[in-house]
């Protein structure tokens, strides 16, 4: 078998601070990661690779800074990475990402099975599993937390509000897992100096037949501020009912009850 892995890069939420008095995101130290639901995407194709006998690599599309991630990805266990490198796709929707991904996926041929979170840790607009699907015309199954492949058939059980739903679909497919999938392994030094051995494979707009129109998002991100919150200290005083009908006031003029 041959299974890839999709994830992408994205800031540690834990760096961003938000500027005090325009609350715009300060971004300029925090570091860039693998985004949660991607490390159990990642898990999920190298633990499969293993299980079966075949192989796992990981693709990402991003800037120049997504390459920071690959080595991580890389100790985690599969056997090589696909990188698609463009400025623009600091700008990417899950339009472009997808087109992206499809096209690199064409390039690697012979994928029976695609795996990606169930969405980003930053937009978290899990469109992306379903929109590869698309373009390459294969079933898609999401919000995935167990898995069994037999005889070229994968049955997945899916999380839904309302329960638990037992699918079967036919590989090649994709599916996009939740975090209760796996739990990600944490690589040690061993895995971690073998990662910068592996290969991987640098990949242009030519290579996934692309042109730069393709890159163009069709949403366009007007603002972003950080949340504020304000603390407010009302003191009552009085009897207990007389406290409890100065607090029933102070609900009703904030619009609480």
């Amino acid at each position: 078998m041959k299974i890839v892995a999709c994830y992408k890069c994205v800031l540690d939420e834990a760096d961003i601070r938000a500027d005090p008095v325009s609350r715009k995101p300060l971004t300029d130290r925090a570091k860039r990661k693998i985004s949660e639901y991607d490390r159990n995407a990642i898990e999920c194709a190298v633990s499969f690779a293993e299980a079966l006998g075949g192989t796992s690599h990981v693709l990402t599309a991003g800037t120049s800074e997504a390459k920071s991630t690959l080595k991580d990805a890389l100790s985690r266990g599969p056997d090589s990475a696909f990188f698609f490198q463009a400025d623009a796709m600091v700008e990417a929707d899950s339009a472009v990402v997808s087109r992206v991904l499809a096209g690199a996926l064409r390039l690697i041929g012979e994928v029976d099975l695609v795996v990606c979170g169930e969405g980003s840790s930053d937009n978290y607009a899990q469109q992306v599993g379903p929109r590869v699907a698309q373009l390459l015309g294969m079933p898609v199954v999401t919000c995935v937390t167990q898995m069994n492949i037999e005889d070229a058939v994968a049955r997945c059980e899916r999380s839904l509000d309302d329960g638990v739903e037992v699918v079967e679909v036919s590989l090649p497919a994709v599916v996009t897992v939740l975090s209760s999938m796996n739990a990600p392994r944490l690589p040690g030094l061993k895995q971690i100096l073998a990662a910068s051995k592996k290969p991987v494979q640098d990949l242009s707009m030519s290579d996934v037949a692309l042109s730069p129109a393709d890159l163009l998002p069709r949403l366009r991100r007007v603002e972003m501020v950080g949340a504020s919150s304000t603390r407010r200290n009302e003191k009552l005083t009085g009897s207990a009912a007389e406290m409890v009908a100065q607090l029933m006031e102070v609900l009703k003029q904030e619009e609480l009850i």
